[in-house]
């Protein structure tokens, strides 16, 4: 079953809630979802020992051997794993990004993430050219306004575009609902609207997402 990774060697650029919007909204839809927790400080298994009656499973794996044998567990289990990276180049990173189906790099609309982000399909390639493999990837824009793009964004986007690097269509927009998650240990489905802003925004922003995530590695249409 598909394993996506989603990885970025720059902390803060909105890797765990990226993973943590995507598998909670895949498992609300009926999907069965993993997410392996590789990220040192462990963000989403926190917001597991909250309340949150979302099937998705987590589980952690912050080495090599762990991460190994959990993913393979959970792959023949699920339909789906995540695995949800820490914000540093690393051997397990390496390991992670060989054995995924897609590499998710979400970004901000900075040059500094951009840069980074580069740094990151870099080490993608170079991973794959080790194993004489192709490893798909895509870069995901997080935190972005929903209604106008920043000139800084719209530039940005050029340059992959000209780079012919590929990408979402969707974003990962700048919602109070995405971090509050994590605050309240739940699900977009499971906040009241009255406590958190812009809920059906966002849920709808997720299901979007997801929907286009299905596309790329349910019916193949994923290339790097």
């Amino acid at each position: 079953m598909p394993v996506i990774a989603v990885a970025n060697p720059k902390g803060g650029a909105g890797k765990s809630t990226t993973t943590l919007v995507l598998a909670t909204t895949l498992a609300r839809q009926g999907a069965s979802v993993t997410i392996l927790d590789c990220d040192r400080n462990q963000p989403i298994a926190g917001w597991r020992a909250g309340g949150s009656k979302n099937p998705v499973v987590v589980d952690s794996a912050i080495d090599e051997t762990s991460f190994s044998e959990k993913l393979d567990i959970h792959r023949r289990q699920q339909q789906f794993v995540f695995v949800d990276l820490e914000g540093t180049a690393s051997r397990l990173m390496s390991r992670a990004l060989f054995r995924a189906h897609l590499a998710i790099i979400p970004i901000q609309a900075s040059p500094t993430d951009a840069e980074l982000a580069a740094k990151a399909i870099h080490l993608i390639k170079d991973e794959g050219q080790s194993f004489d493999k192709d490893i798909p990837y895509r870069i995901l824009f997080t935190r972005t306004s929903q209604t106008i793009p920043t000139k800084l964004e719209r530039a940005i986007l050029s340059q992959l575009q000209a780079g012919d690097i590929s990408h979402f269509k969707s974003h990962l927009n700048e919602r109070a609902a995405f971090k509050s998650m994590f605050f309240h240990q739940l699900d977009l489905d499971e906040m009241d609207p009255a406590q958190v802003n812009g809920l059906p925004q966002a849920r709808e922003n997720a299901l979007r997402l997801t929907e286009e995530l299905i596309d790329l590695v349910v019916k193949k249409d994923v290339a790097a």
